[in-house]
């Protein structure tokens, strides 16, 4: 097996990195995460090393490469498939560890500027879990550090993910990119850009209310009943309440016998 590693935040790759050592896996990582891996004495590929070609660009091209997609996005179980990585010198990757860059938190400081949040809109990060949670049958796509656990524990056990894990991963990976591209629409769509003053150092005015606005919800359970007895409904919460009277406020999705959903309408405002 080999790994992929290329995180932002770095909270218990070590120890990850090493249980992956410890059974048998291959690392193969990426400029910071590859050098605080190589500094605990763990044996790691340089992702330049399995390309050919090194990162470049301030960073921004590393990982958009045949030599790293192609190795996740391969069915191991089309001959086709795996006959082109051998006439092309592509290795498969089982496993990729991927977080994202802080785009969020960045936006969120105080004074944050147009140049800041632009860099801080990853792109090869997204596009490798794209690549991975689409073939989740063959590639594990961890994307959270509270996965990490469930992730090693499976390992020492089976020698390998159950298909129930990749999936599960598979899903949290999608959300994840769903989550992180609604919040750049949110963001840059709220921006009143003035290109007279932009420089690096532009922190540009934002509107209350952004020209799209992309909200995230979670179940939290299933309900008896919807608006009528016979629609079936559920109960989601926001996932990223704003601050005000109702943080917790939630959304009803009800579906009636002609399987239509209708969401609950939702407003957006200052009470």
């Amino acid at each position: 097996m080999r790994a992929l590693i290329s995180v932002s935040d770095k909270t218990g790759i070590v120890e990850l990195a090493q249980a992956l050592h410890a059974l048998g896996v291959g690392l193969i990582s990426t400029g910071g995460t590859a050098k605080l891996l190589a500094d605990q004495g763990l044996p790691v590929t340089e992702v330049a090393e399995v390309t050919g070609f090194p990162e470049m660009l301030d960073g921004r091209v590393k990982t958009l490469h045949p030599k790293v997609h192609g190795g996740l996005l391969a069915r191991r179980d089309t001959p086709e498939h795996m006959a082109a990585l051998q006439a092309h010198g592509i290795d498969t990757i089982d496993l990729l560890i991927v977080n994202l860059y802080p785009f969020e938190a960045t936006v969120a400081k105080p004074g944050c500027t147009l140049a800041d949040a632009i860099e801080n809109i990853d792109i090869g990060g997204p596009a490798m879990v794209r690549s991975a949670a689409k073939n989740w049958k063959d590639v594990g796509i961890v994307t959270d550090a509270s996965q990490y656990a469930d992730v090693i524990a499976e390992l020492e056990s089976n020698g390998k993910l159950s298909d129930k894990l990749r999936f599960a991963l598979s899903v949290a990976a999608f959300n994840r990119i769903s989550q992180y591209d609604g919040a750049i629409s949110n963001y840059l769509s709220s921006v009143n850009f003035e290109a007279e003053k932009l420089s690096e150092t532009y922190v540009p005015e934002r509107a209350q209310f952004s020209g799209q606005f992309n909200e995230q919800y979670v179940k939290v359970q299933d309900l008896r009943y919807g608006e009528n007895s016979h629609q079936q409904a559920a109960w989601y919460r926001d996932l990223a309440p704003a601050a005000g009277p109702w943080p917790q406020a939630c959304s009803c999705k009800a579906r009636n016998s002609a399987t239509t959903t209708s969401p609950m309408q939702t407003l957006h405002g200052n009470a």
